[in-house]
C-alpha cells in the first residue's frame, strides 16, 4: 500500500472521528437544551400553582444532577417558608380575634359600672374598686401584648446580674400567699438553704415564676396544690412548678408555649386565660440561656421545669 493510500486513510479517519465528535458534541447541546428546557418548564408550573412538587429530570450529567438536587433543596425551603407564613398569618388572625375579646370584654363591663354609678348619681366605693379593677385588668393584657411584641422581635435587652433563685422563689410565692389561702392551696416548698445563685436578670426569672405560678391558679386548681422546688448539677439549675390538676394532655403538650393557645374552658370568667403567659415564659427562658418544659400526666402531675445555665453573659 502507497504512502499516499495510507495517508488518505489517516485523514479520512480523522475526518470521520472528527465528525463523530461534532454529533456527539450538538446532541449533547441539544439534550442539554431540551433537559433545561424541562427543568425551566417545571419550575415555572411549580411557581404558578405553588405546589409543593420536586424536579426530576432523567440525565447523567453530574453537574445537571448537582444543579437539580440545589434546587430541590431551595424548594425545600420555599415549602417550609411558605408553611410558617401561613401558620403566622392564621395566629395573627387568631390574635387579632382574641385581642378585640379579651379587651372588649372588661371595657364593657367598665362602662356597665360607670353607668351605673352616673345613673345613681352618687359615689360608690365598691362599683369603683370594680372599675378599678377590670381597667388594671386592660393595662395588664396590653403590656403583655407588648411584652410578648418585644421579646419576638428582639427588642427586649436583659441585663445579666448575679441573683438569688431561692429568694426570688420566696419572693414569688409570697405575693400569691394571700390567693393561695383563700384558694385553700397546700403548699409545697422545697428550696436548698444556701443560696444558689446564677447569672440572670431578676426581673425576668421573677416574670417566668409569676406567669407559672398564675397559670396554675387558673388551670390547675382542682388539685388544690402547689409545689415549688429547686435543685442544681454541675451546669445547670433547675426549677419546677408542680400542680395536680386536670394536667394537659399530650396532644396540646407543644401548643401551650404558642402565643394565644387557650385550652377549651380558657373563656370561663373564673379562669381568665389570653393564652400570653407561657408563651412569654418560655420567650423570657430563652432569653436567659435556659429552656422551659412541660411534663404532665392529668389529674397525677403537671410540672413546669425551667432550666437556667449557672454561669452566662447576656
Amino acid at each position: 500500500m502507497s504512502y499516499e493510500t495510507i495517508l488518505f486513510f489517516l485523514l479520512l479517519f480523522i475526518v470521520l472521528l472528527l465528525g463523530i465528535i461534532l454529533y456527539q458534541h450538538v446532541a449533547f447541546r441539544v439534550g442539554m437544551r431540551a433537559r433545561l428546557r424541562e427543568i425551566s418548564g417545571k419550575l415555572k408550573e411549580i411557581n404558578d400553582t405553588g405546589s409543593d412538587e420536586k424536579i426530576f429530570a432523567f440525565t447523567d450529567v453530574p453537574e445537571l444532577m448537582e444543579l437539580m438536587a440545589q434546587m430541590n433543596r431551595l424548594l425545600e425551603k420555599h415549602v417550609k417558608t411558605e408553611a410558617e407564613r401561613r401558620r403566622f398569618e392564621m395566629a395573627s388572625k387568631k390574635m387579632l380575634s382574641n385581642i378585640s375579646h379579651d379587651i372588649k370584654t372588661p371595657m364593657t363591663v367598665i362602662l356597665g359600672y360607670l353607668e351605673i354609678l352616673r345613673m345613681n348619681g352618687g359615689d360608690s366605693d365598691e362599683m369603683l374598686a370594680k372599675t378599678e379593677r377590670k381597667a388594671k385588668d386592660v393595662m395588664e393584657l396590653i403590656n403583655q401584648f407588648f411584652t410578648l411584641a418585644k421579646l419576638e422581635s428582639g427588642d427586649m435587652a436583659l441585663e445579666a446580674a448575679s441573683i438569688d433563685l431561692c429568694e426570688v422563689c420566696r419572693e414569688s410565692i409570697l405575693d400569691f400567699y394571700e390567693l393561695l389561702t383563700k384558694e385553700d392551696f397546700e403548699v409545697d416548698i422545697a428550696l436548698p438553704e444556701a443560696p444558689v445563685y446564677v447569672q440572670g436578670n431578676r426581673e425576668a426569672v421573677g416574670r417566668i415564676l409569676s406567669n407559672l405560678i398564675s397559670n396554675v391558679i387558673r388551670y390547675g386548681a382542682e388539685g388544690k396544690y402547689i409545689g415549688l422546688s429547686l435543685w442544681t448539677d454541675e451546669k445547670s439549675v433547675f426549677l419546677a412548678v408542680t400542680d395536680k390538676g386536670k394536667g394537659i394532655d399530650k396532644t396540646f403538650a407543644d401548643s401551650v408555649f404558642e402565643r394565644l393557645f387557650t385550652m377549651e374552658d380558657s373563656r370561663n370568667r373564673n379562669i381568665q386565660g389570653n393564652g400570653l403567659g407561657l408563651a412569654i415564659a418560655r420567650n423570657l427562658a430563652v432569653q436567659l440561656g435556659g429552656t422551659l418544659t412541660l411534663d404532665s400526666i392529668p389529674y397525677e402531675k403537671t410540672v413546669f421545669t425551667l432550666m437556667l445555665p449557672k454561669e452566662r453573659n447576656l
